[in-house]
């Protein structure tokens, strides 16, 4: 159960915006609670992300859900929030955004397509993901490491949550975003940390343009039919279900939205993907997304549930 509910890569796809300089180079207003400007690094963004408004705003491309992990211009320090605003989903894919820091140092040139697994399972990397109904266009949140290691999160509704533990503060943490799935649009919206004296914020910059609350696929074409598999009746059930029966407790979670359990079979023996994400991958891509054999709507079949 998610917190708050209780590796390929096509280079010929990128349409990163080439900018003149570092996010780190944004001009700044200093004074004695001042944290230092706050961007995006412009050297090390996902193949499918363009970087706009000073590389505080990062937009996906709308027709792929991998492919948009960006970082922070600068290492963020302990208790210092780092507010995000969506500006932008859209309703084609399944699961959405991920935040997290990371210990290495963001390299210059594409990161891997996603945060989750991709980089997770290297060490320095610690991401999670936020349940879409956070990451609506127009929900502003805050994610943040606390002295203890644990990775925080503050979302619409002003709660505090603690997402996960275990990061390394002994070195300097970049925040780490994915534009996942219905994530299509964020905007970095400062940072600020509380002392004892007041609270330190980011150096102020321009206004953002505000959200759009459109659906960004629905504005380039119509999305396909979920009628593409002849045994397209069972249900997948969702990482949250109460039910489910002994064969699908073993199961593993979809590659694409990570969420729901993986009940599709594919023709070349994988069984990786969902119902939903599987309608959407084979329509789009074509291809398997763990060995990249081609898939058709024949191809395919999906597990009984009884």
């Amino acid at each position: 159960m998610h917190p708050l509910r209780g590796v390929y890569r096509n280079s010929s796809f990128k349409v990163v915006k080439q900018m003149g300089f570092n996010g780190a180079d944004l001009p700044r207003k200093c004074g004695l609670f001042c944290l230092g400007p706050l961007a995006f690094h412009t050297g090390a963004v996902g193949d499918r992300i363009t970087l706009t408004c000073g590389a505080r705003c990062a937009e996906r491309a709308w027709d792929t859900f991998r492919n948009g992990v960006v970082f922070s211009n600068r290492p963020v320090r302990v208790r210092e929030k780092v507010r995000l605003r969506v500006d932008r989903s859209t309703s084609h894919w399944t699961g959405a955004l991920r935040v997290g820091f990371t210990t290495i140092q963001p390299a210059h040139g594409p990161p891997a397509d996603m945060a989750i697994p991709n980089l997770t399972k290297q060490p320095g990397y610690w991401a999670v993901p936020l349940p879409e109904d956070c990451a609506w266009p127009g929900s502003e949140l805050q994610f943040w490491v606390n002295p203890k290691g644990r990775l925080m999160y503050r979302g619409q509704d002003g709660q505090k949550y603690q997402l996960l533990v275990g990061l390394d503060i002994s070195r300097p943490l970049w925040a780490m975003i994915d534009l996942y799935g219905q994530t299509c649009t964020v905007a970095l919206l400062g940072s600020e940390k509380k002392c004892l004296f007041g609270t330190k914020k980011s150096c102020p910059t321009f206004a953002l343009p505000p959200p759009s609350h459109g659906d960004c696929w629905s504005c380039k074409k119509s999305p396909p039919s979920p009628e593409l598999f002849e045994n397209n009746h069972s249900r997948c059930p969702s990482i949250i279900d109460n039910q489910r029966t002994e064969d699908f407790d073993t199961l593993e979670d979809c590659v694409v939205c990570m969420s729901r359990e993986a009940c599709v079979i594919l023709r070349c023996g994988h069984q990786c993907l969902c119902m939903s994400c599987a309608n959407r991958v084979v329509t789009d891509f074509g291809t398997c997304p763990l060995c990249r054999q081609p898939i058709t709507q024949r191809r395919i079949k999906s597990m009984q549930i009884t």
